[in-house]
């Protein structure tokens, strides 16, 4: 899915199609993104989403259904019936639908007696429903007459969704949506919706441009695994705040035993405890809705049970009424099927008896079944109340019971936009890793569409200024600002900073210790990228072999094995990590109080063996190195925010498994609100201690530490164990 703006919507395509294939374009999908800005002309109030697919022959897709909107009742269900309004099973607006279908039939193609008229069908035509199926749609009451011709009942409730189109008018981020916390973050309707469509729990969603972190958010949700990249750290620590700090509903999972009783429920049958394991492969127990038609309704034998069950107590009522109204002279309007009028008659002359279908001969001088009123008329006599009262409660029975047995066998739709939640368990984010960005650089492009040689010399016009580049502005900085380490006092102040021609160190500085003069070589990493250790290994032998006393690395990221290294031979390492801000170099404000490189130690911790298969960790503080003293001095823990172990280090990604806080006051106050929920204090207080929990051996020989201090600044200590 890429999402794109109007004026870009053909530029985009061509790309995408010589990407993708244009045999594997989707879908091109309007979403409304605002009500009207006010602008001049037409407004632009849609952007819209290319949806392509690697192969569209295997492109997994879920049907995504919207309710029918109120505005399409209203004109298209424009029948309303009183039966189901005295029944309750269902919504009672309804419109007719036909009951005939093309191409004449010897089979089908006959006349058809309902309550008392006979239909005739149009030319060249046939019933929908088989000589077996149509008694049952009478049965279920589901069969009107509207002037000459049958209808047949549909109702809002049989089917009450639409399939959605590509063509999203409900995804306006308004003042009263979710707030946004990024500046081009996109509705979270919409990716869910992308989401939903292509992928079940536990796929794999990737989203290359995270931006404010909408497509992770949202995939953790609904029980995706997700990938989001950024070339901003500010983008990636927006998403991760975002992430961390959401409260997410606990579905019920397909493959528990709690999903299996939902189940059971859903499908009227009984629960048989089988072994589950909480697969979320398996998907959750979602939502459905009937897709009651008039096929399943005639296919129902069922029907014809239960209409034989309750039919003996409502024919049995009818005749107790027409017993009690015998010898009284009435004469009255009813409605039939809630729209025609016609005039009932006691006593009036004998007719000749006509056939009910089913076999009933019936006596045109007796109340019939579908002219019993709802209530009696005044003129009524008392006796007839109670069998009145009889017959509609045995009717409802019927009804009822019918309503029921056709919501069961019917098919049913899965709404996957709404699973059964556990409304009991809250959730929160699962383990995550938040990576290093990529060391890679992507190669620049000429006019004709070839590679530019980054080495190739060009001749600059006249009148042509170089911009400085990320070094010289890094170094400027770093002249300015200094180095910060842990507390305000322990800046590194650089008396004079200049060029050095090194392969890894780039400039040579010198600043006081006391009356002492020392020099340090600077190495810069990348802009957009990563140190490693191999990188400080060279940087140190050159610092070496020129001299120096120190080593400080600016990078703003490092890589594991980086972390590790911190001295080779007699030169000292300083790793600081730079500020984000420093993307941002043009709009930085002239002040020397800025931490834009801090110099953040090593965590200075104890590894404990318990019994003989397991490990406990305690932090007792950082060690810092003083540049002043050129000594390496022990911080205790109060400058500890978090602290996380990895418990099974792989070398490569770090993967909370134990994390601890060591704030100042309640460090879980903000979290006890965002639960909405009472937290065992017990269970807390194992959470806010320099010592961890007891956990296994690793298997892989190692074991990860991170500590993070109040600034937000972390750094990593590995140890074999």
């Amino acid at each position: 899915f890429v999402q794109i703006g109007d004026e870009n919507v053909h530029r985009v395509r061509a790309v995408m199609d010589e990407v993708f294939g244009e045999e594997n374009f989707v879908s091109l999908i309007a979403f409304k993104k605002t009500s009207g800005t006010g602008s001049r002309y037409l407004e632009s109030i849609y952007d819209y989403i290319l949806w392509y697919a690697k192969n569209e022959d295997l492109l997994k897709y879920r049907q995504v259904f919207v309710m029918k909107s109120e505005q399409l009742v209203d004109i298209q269900y424009n029948y309303e019936d009183d039966w189901r309004n005295i029944t309750k099973s269902g919504n009672s607006r309804y419109m007719p639908g036909d009951m005939s279908s093309q191409g004449a039939s010897d089979s089908g193609t006959y006349p058809l007696l309902h309550e008392g008229n006979e239909y005739l069908l149009p030319p060249n035509t046939h019933w929908k429903a088989s000589r077996e199926g149509i008694p049952r749609l009478q049965k279920a009451e589901r069969l009107i007459g509207i002037g000459k011709r049958l209808r047949y009942r549909r109702y809002t409730d049989d089917y009450p969704v639409t399939t959605l189109s590509n063509s999203w008018d409900d995804t306006i981020i308004s003042g009263y949506s979710d707030p946004k916390v990024y500046v081009v973050q996109t509705s979270i309707k919409v990716i869910q919706r992308c989401i939903l469509m292509t992928t079940d729990p536990g796929d794999l969603v990737l989203d290359p441009t995270c931006g404010s972190g909408t497509t992770a958010y949202v995939a953790e949700q609904w029980g995706r695994r997700w990938i989001t990249i950024d070339t901003s750290r500010v983008a990636l620590t927006l998403a991760r705040t975002r992430i961390m700090g959401a409260r997410y509903p606990y579905y019920l999972l397909a493959d528990s035993d709690a999903g299996h009783q939902k189940e059971a429920e859903l499908q009227r049958r009984a629960h048989i405890p089988t072994s589950t394991y909480g697969d979320i492969r398996h998907g959750f127990v979602y939502e459905r809705v009937p897709h009651i038609t008039l096929k399943s309704i005639a296919n129902n034998a069922e029907i014809d049970v239960l209409y034989d069950e309750h039919q003996p107590a409502v024919l049995q009522a009818l005749a107790d009424l027409n017993r009690a109204l015998a010898g009284h002279a009435v004469v009255y309007k009813v409605t039939s099927g809630g729209r025609a009028e016609h005039t009932i008659a006691f006593n009036a002359e004998p007719k000749p008896p006509f056939v009910m279908p089913g076999g009933r001969e019936v006596n045109p001088c007796e109340l019939l079944e579908w002219e019993v009123p709802r209530e009696a008329p005044a003129d009524w006599p008392g006796a007839a109340a109670e069998p009145l009262g009889r017959f509609w409660q045995a009717r409802i029975r019927r009804q009822t019971a019918i309503d029921a047995s056709i919501a069961a066998k019917a098919e049913f739709e899965y709404l996957y936009d709404k699973p059964f939640e556990d409304a009991k368990t809250v959730r929160v984010a699962g383990p995550f890793t938040v990576e290093s960005l990529s060391p890679h650089r992507v190669l620049g492009m000429d006019e004709h569409d070839e590679p530019i040689d980054p080495h190739t010399v060009h001749q600059p016009r006249p009148d042509y200024t170089p911009s400085a580049g990320f070094e010289s502005m890094i170094l400027e900085e770093l002249r300015r600002a200094g180095v910060q380490q842990s507390t305000k006092n322990d800046r590194i102040t650089f008396s004079a900073l200049g060029g050095w021609p090194g392969e890894a160190i780039c400039s040579e500085a010198h600043y006081h210790d006391g009356t002492t003069d020392r020099r340090a070589g600077i190495f810069i990493g990348p802009e957009f990228g990563t140190v490693t250790r191999a990188d400080l290994v060279q940087a140190a032998r050159e610092a070496g072999d020129a001299g120096f006393d120190v080593v400080i690395s600016c990078a703003f990221n490092y890589d594991s094995h980086a972390a590790e290294f911190s001295k080779l031979g007699r030169i000292q390492v300083l790793k600081a990590r730079m500020n984000a801000d420093l993307h941002m170099a043009d709009t930085l404000k002239s002040t020397d109080k800025a931490n834009l490189f801090v110099v953040f130690g090593e965590p200075d911790i104890e590894i404990r063996t318990i019994g003989a298969d397991e490990l406990q960790v305690q932090v007792r503080g950082i060690d810092v190195f003083d540049p002043s003293t050129a000594q390496v001095r022990s911080d205790n823990t109060d400058r500890i925010a978090c602290w996380l172990i990895d418990t099974d280090y792989n070398g490569e990604s770090f993967f909370v498994r134990h994390a601890y806080f060591l704030g100042a006051g309640d460090p879980y106050k903000s979290l006890k609100t965002t639960l909405k929920a009472e937290i065992d204090p017990d269970a807390w207080a194992s959470l806010r201690s320099d010592t961890s929990r007891p956990f296994p051996r690793p298997q892989g020989g190692r074991i990860a530490v991170k500590v993070i201090n109040h600034l937000g600044d972390e750094v990593m200590k590995v140890s074999k164990v």
